[in-house]
């Protein structure tokens, strides 16, 4: 069977029914976008990993126990488990959860990327190296809503259940955040352009 080309629905029934191939595709599909939720999350790879690991045990667990009923959400849901793994384990730690965009890992090199010129890899690897920046020096309530909303693919009303917030002002961080980061990228051209 090719599960490549089933929906995530299908992969989940597929796998409910003994199929374990289908729960590979499933990682295979969305590993990159969850491990990247996380790690942003924890800063720590090991950590990440092991978050990782243990959201898709709650997984396997909560679809052989056949209580998965997320109806084609399949990864908001994952995401949704491991943000969840990230804050227990900060409560274990007694401490808040700090989103850091460090330099020794590169959120878009598990972006694919199509075959380009030499000069295009440049601006690209560029304009993501100031982006991370600009990312990094906003406040961690908007890094947060900005991360989970772009990178975990998660709704508003899923980021304000997780973070603890009404729609609103998970609607204002990420306003903020864009407006931020407008203001930063004009800022930085107004530098260059002088």
């Amino acid at each position: 069977m090719v599960f490549c080309e089933q929906d995530d629905k299908e992969l989940v029934r597929l796998y409910v029914l003994g199929k374990e191939g289908a729960l590979e595709e499933l990682i295979r599909r969305y590993q990159s976008k969850i491990y990247t939720s996380i790690y942003l999350l924890v800063k720590d790879e090991f950590l990440a990993e092991d978050i990782f690991q243990e959201a898709f045990i709650k997984v396997i667990n909560t679809l052989k126990a056949g209580k998965y009923n997320e109806e084609g959400k399949f990864l908001p849901w994952v995401v949704r488990i491991a943000h969840n793994l990230v804050i227990d384990h900060f409560r274990k730690e007694k401490r808040t959860p700090v989103i850091n965009n460090g330099d020794d890992f590169d959120i878009f090199d598990v972006l694919g990327h199509y075959d380009e010129s030499m000069e295009d890899r440049m601006v690209r690897e560029q304009t993501y190296a100031d982006l991370k920046k600009l990312i990094h020096r906003l406040p961690s309530e908007q890094k947060e809503v900005l991360i989970m909303r772009h990178y975990g693919e998660l709704s508003f009303k899923e980021i304000a259940d997780l973070t603890g917030v009404s729609i609103n002002t998970a609607l204002g961080r990420m306003r903020y955040a864009l407006n931020n980061l407008r203001k930063m990228m004009q800022s930085k051209e107004m530098l260059l352009k002088s």
